[in-house]
């Protein structure tokens, strides 16, 4: 079970609506963007979810310190 007050494991950092939802998801423990699709408006069963993959087939990654709020 998650802490209270822990931050987010996962960040959204696009949606899109219409048809459907499409996110893109930032794993903020290894960097990886997730692309997330579902015909439902949420998180039903009728979706997928994917890691972005760069033309070299290597996962597209976003350094975590790129969401960390300055001090």
């Amino acid at each position: 079970m998650a802490k209270k007050n822990a931050p987010s494991r996962f960040v959204e950092i696009y949606t899109q609506k219409s048809p459907g939802i499409s996110k893109v998801l930032v794993d903020m423990a290894t960097g990886v963007n997730y692309f997330f699709h579902s015909e439902c408006d949420g998180y039903g069963s009728a979706g997928g979810l994917t890691p972005l993959l760069n033309p070299d087939g290597t996962p597209v990654v976003t350094p975590p310190e790129m969401f960390m709020q300055p001090k």
